[in-house]
């Protein structure tokens, strides 16, 4: 094989140390030199230096955890990174230890075997930061709505089988009312209904009726109140930073909102998730591999085995398939409902979400290297209206009656006048 780097750096890396193997190509031969350093602020120092006297500029490490990022922040200003993912750099067992380990990562990436990971500039970086804690308190916050209207069900109050929303105007009146009282009062409940809600005072009345709540129980819907109040208010001074920090990438934000589905959060997400500069992938095709959204490669002896969409793209692919799914509901462009109607006809509701999820990125990465609004060259046969459909379907029907003529299968004298006029 041809050496690619013909002086680079292995690196295993761990919490409290890490182990370097440095390569230098003479002839055929390589030379192997083997140092460990600490994983402290000034041992990665010493580490930057001995590269550079070295005159290594090519590093490879393996994605261990956030262990490398120490590491990677500290070097990455004269040096270039390589971040490998550790399947492509799995030692085999047996014959394995943290210098063979990284002995090991050095001989495959100085051959040039080692794929890279993508790892965006440090603005990008800290945005993803926030963007990732985000959805970790939306998560939070679910989860302690579930816990508030489960607390109220264990109590035998089944208001959340009449109204559609528990935290709703008039369910937050009720549930405070219930939390606050020591007794039940009917004609305060029906007081507390608004607008549509008071059409149903009676089954509101019949699912409340009966109910038992003790101190303890309200103490602990109290909490979960506080504690939703505490995660709504934290969500909404992390959204103030990341405007903050989103700024810079305004103009394409506003680019992303052109696609159906997309809103300002969700163009966020992607930007932190993968940058505005597209060279860092080589066409559409490989960013959705990188997403997790194309289907895998596995065939042996002419079978192929499970070819489902491999599990990168943990916070990524998720806000894909929720603009995907707003977008097949969107009454303002009906261009990614059509498709998935098309699609999941054959192939069935989830892998249809996963196609559209999938050509959103298409889109995606398109507008961000050209600069372009949405705007699919297949639009026209999508929302096509429907004197163009027909003229098309005239024109299509010409062509086919003259191939019919000209290969001898039918006569002119067969053919209605319409089909032999001029197209």
């Amino acid at each position: 094989m041809k050496v690619v780097y013909p002086i680079c750096c292995g690196v295993d890396v761990h919490k409290r140390f890490f182990v370097a193997t440095l390569i230098t190509s003479e002839g055929i031969i390589p030379h192997y030199e083997k140092k460990r350093f600490s994983t402290f602020n000034n041992s990665i120092l010493q580490f930057k230096q001995w590269l550079l006297d070295n005159n290594c500029l090519d590093v490879c490490m393996e994605s261990t955890g956030k262990y490398w990022v120490p590491v990677f922040n500290l070097i990455e200003d004269s040096i270039n990174v390589t971040v490998a993912n550790p399947k492509w750099v799995k030692a085999i067992k047996g014959n394995k230890d943290d210098t063979k380990d990284s002995k090991w990562i050095g001989d495959l990436f100085r051959l040039g075997l080692v794929p890279g990971s993508f790892i965006p500039k440090k603005p990008i970086r800290i945005l993803r930061e926030y963007l990732r804690y985000r959805f970790k308190l939306v998560s939070c916050k679910v989860s302690e709505k579930n816990r508030f209207q489960n607390a109220f069900t264990v109590c035998n109050v089944a208001l959340d089988a009449v109204v559609s929303d528990m935290f709703g105007v008039s369910a937050s009146s009720i549930t405070d009312y219930l939390v606050d009282s020591n007794s039940f009062d009917p004609n305060h409940c029906v007081s507390l209904l608004q607008k549509s809600l008071k059409k149903k005072a009676n089954a509101v009345i019949e699912s409340i009726e009966g109910y038992q709540m003790l101190p303890e129980q309200k103490y602990r819907v109290r909490m979960i109140r506080n504690h939703l109040d505490f995660v709504e208010n934290s969500i909404h001074e992390l959204d103030e930073m990341i405007n903050v920090l989103a700024s810079p990438y305004e103009s394409a934000i506003q680019l992303l909102c052109t696609i159906p589905g997309v809103d300002r959060v969700s163009a966020i997400t992607i930007i932190s998730e993968i940058g505005t500069d597209m060279s860092h992938f080589s066409s559409s095709k490989r960013l959705c591999c990188w997403a997790g959204l194309t289907p895998g490669n596995n065939e042996s002896a002419g079978k192929k085995k499970s070819v489902r969409i491999t599990r990168a793209g943990v916070y990524l692919k998720p806000a894909l398939v929720q603009v995907a799914h707003a977008a097949v509901k969107s009454k303002d462009n009906s261009y990614y409902r059509i498709k998935y109607e098309r699609i999941f006809k054959r192939r069935g509701k989830k892998r249809a979400i996963i196609a559209i999820a999938r050509m959103i990125l298409t889109a995606v990465y398109h507008m961000l290297s050209t600069g372009e609004v949405f705007n699919p060259c297949d639009l026209y046969k999508v929302d096509m209206p429907v004197e163009l459909r027909d003229k098309q379907k005239e024109k299509a029907l010409k062509k086919a009656a003259k191939l019919l003529i000209a290969q001898g299968l039918i006569q002119e004298a067969d053919l209605p006048a319409l089909f032999l006029k001029p197209a």
